[in-house]
């Protein structure tokens, strides 16, 4: 039987009406601006999806499910709206767990759809049978369990309205069988916060301590892009003369063409950045959580200024004073904030308006000499590094300084660019090449670290804006975890250019093992095939790179077939071996034995 002429009706029902649990859960969704989901079908809510493409919602089926809930993680960063994961009950779910963590530390507004055994056989030990709310519990700001069917749109409503006001994945679980009940039902209207700059006493505190700073300096984070508050931070640290700093992993929080600008914090971040926040006497982390990881020693520089007066000002008041000892805490949202502490100092004369000309000489001295220092910075210079390029130049075959592509890559980029990297030591090193002139421009698996995120994300990404163009960056053991997921960007036309740093090891654990375990290497090698064979087999182009001056024409050409013929390509670097700095200098020690046996493993 042929299927029924599609009618696409984006306007949800007013008032009460009859309908299933299906229609209530779709038109919620419709209710609440969803046009996407990401999955892999399932019985489970097969009722459900049936009716997805009439109310005007495309279902993207992928190749695992975990990507499936990264994609929903890059479509919500990209676009501020929901992210939408949906699979079948137990393994589809569990699937999921690592990657609405990603989204959790990302801040992620992801919705969870976790269809659920039916409760005529729960509890039973079922096929597929699973108790899926605690595998979230860590992971989400809300779960709703939809106790009775007739409640379904209301469950499904707070779920997405919880995810925008607590900023975080929320989980919408339901037993399979409540999809196929009948009630009178009103669809609820979506509800949205109006967040405010916070406490008057707060902002009059911090306001009063920006006045007397000699050498203040701004840390733009996460909150300064979902609060679509670049602008006001460019305002702000325009008024005080002020360096911005990028918090950790959030390098497209200032544009890199303001004068102001300085780069990155955290792990192989700029060292201007790390040198201007030595010398600051008042600190304000407009949008930051100021997380452990993000404000650790780098480069052999323990920055962070001991005696300075921290301003935090976080949307979340639990993060306030959570991490670092702070003078005030403002709770509030970063745009709204930084407006109010514009207003508090306007027709004043402040401490630091008499060195303005002075500072702006040191903030640009500090950049100059960093971009020197890249530029010439051609290789790692530490003896394992030295030792495996000398072997590789015996090799047959050209292999590339990480570096140095880096730094290529950086000076190819297009306008408008996406970037999203994975974890490891190359895509870590990244942190000080990848630079972006507006927000919504840079996706990183944050604190949660896993790898596999990357490629996704940017898939998820580039659904939500396909006028950008999208790039990913992966080493090979990362890249194993994802490179499947290329058969979705060829099935769905969503075209990707995924950029993959063939090194052949797990850099950063097999760093530790030099710094560590006396280069006893065990578990980091890899043997990989071509991974540019892989993605022709799979219908997108492949690309291998192993000379330096091909790699900005390879990449240029990739976002040409990207955006005007759509076409995935994954570009194959070969690289040499050197490692970068550990990412964990400060959480190992070397080795301890006692047993005669281990005598030598020290």
């Amino acid at each position: 039987m042929n299927a029924p002429e599609v009618k696409l009706n984006r306007t949800a029902p007013q008032g009460l009406q009859k309908m299933t649990s299906s229609e209530a859960f779709v038109e919620t969704m419709v209710a609440n601006g969803v046009t996407d989901i990401f999955g892999i079908m399932g019985s489970a809510f097969m009722d459900a999806m049936d009716i997805f493409t009439p109310a005007g919602i495309r279902f993207i089926p992928v190749v695992h499910e975990q990507g499936a809930a990264h994609m929903a993680d890059g479509y919500s960063r990209v676009s501020g709206r929901h992210g939408v994961v949906i699979g079948q009950n137990g393994p589809g779910i569990s699937n999921c767990v690592t990657a609405v963590a990603a989204a959790y530390w990302a801040h992620s507004p992801v919705v969870m759809i976790t269809p659920e055994t039916g409760t005529n056989s729960m509890g039973l030990g079922g096929f597929q049978e699973a108790n899926q709310l605690p595998m979230f519990q860590e992971f989400t700001k809300y779960q709703g369990h939809v106790t009775h069917p007739a409640r379904m749109a209301e469950y499904t409503a707070r779920c997405f309205d919880r995810a925008l006001s607590e900023i975080g994945p929320t989980q919408l679980n339901i037993p399979r069988d409540y999809f196929y009940h009948e009630s009178v039902t009103e669809i609820p209207q979506p509800r949205r916060l109006d967040r405010g700059p916070g406490g008057d006493q707060s902002l009059d505190e911090a306001a009063a301590l920006i006045a007397q700073a000699k050498f203040p300096v701004i840390i733009s984070g996460g909150g300064v892009v979902m609060g679509d508050a670049v602008e006001e931070c460019k305002a702000l640290a325009e008024r005080l003369g002020a360096p911005v700093v990028n918090s950790y992993l959030h390098n497209d929080s200032f544009p890199a063409s303001h004068p102001m600008w300085c780069g990155p914090l955290g792990y192989q971040g700029s060292k201007a950045a790390m040198k201007l926040m030595a010398r600051a006497d008042v600190v304000i982390a407009l949008g930051s959580r100021l997380g452990p990881f993000g404000t650790l020693p780098q480069h052999g520089m323990d920055y962070w200024p001991k005696n300075a007066k921290i301003i935090q000002i976080d949307a979340d008041h639990k993060m306030l004073g959570l991490v670092k000892k702070i003078s005030v805490g403002v709770c509030g949202d970063a745009k709204a904030a930084a407006l109010a502490l514009i207003a508090r100092l306007e027709g004043k004369t402040l401490v630091c308006d008499g060195s303005r000309q002075e500072r702006a000489k040191d903030i640009k001295a500090e950049k100059d000499a960093w971009e020197k220092e890249l530029t010439e910075w051609i290789h790692e210079k530490d003896s394992y590094s030295l030792d495996m390029i000398a072997e590789q130049d015996k090799e047959p075959g050209n292999f590339l300084h990480p570096r140095q592509v880096l730094r290529e890559l950086e000076k190819a980029m297009p306008p408008d660019v996406m970037v999203s990297t994975d974890i490891g030591n190359i895509n870590s090193v990244a942190n000080s090449y990848l630079r972006f002139e507006k927000p919504r421009s840079f996706f990183a698996a944050m604190s949660f670290g896993n790898c596999g995120y990357a490629f996704p994300t940017m898939i998820g990404a580039k659904k939500a804006a396909p006028h950008r163009p999208a790039i990913s960056y992966a080493g090979d053991g990362a890249w194993a975890m994802s490179m499947m997921e290329t058969l979705t960007c060829v099935r769905e036309n969503i075209p990707v250019t995924a950029v993959v740093f063939h090194n052949r090891q797990w850099g950063a654990e097999k760093k530790n093992q030099v710094d560590f375990y006396n280069r006893r290497f065990v578990a980091g090698e890899l043997d990989n095939p071509s991974f540019a064979e892989i993605a022709r087999s799979m219908g997108a182009e492949g690309i291998v790179v192993d000379k330096l001056e091909d790699v900005g024409p390879a990449l240029k050409k990739a976002i040409d077939m990207q955006m005007n013929e759509g076409k995935t390509t994954i570009l194959e670097i070969m690289c040499t071996r050197e490692l970068g700095d550990p990412f964990r200098r400060d959480a190992l020690s070397k080795p301890v034995r006692h047993l005669e046996k281990y005598k030598d493993f020290t």
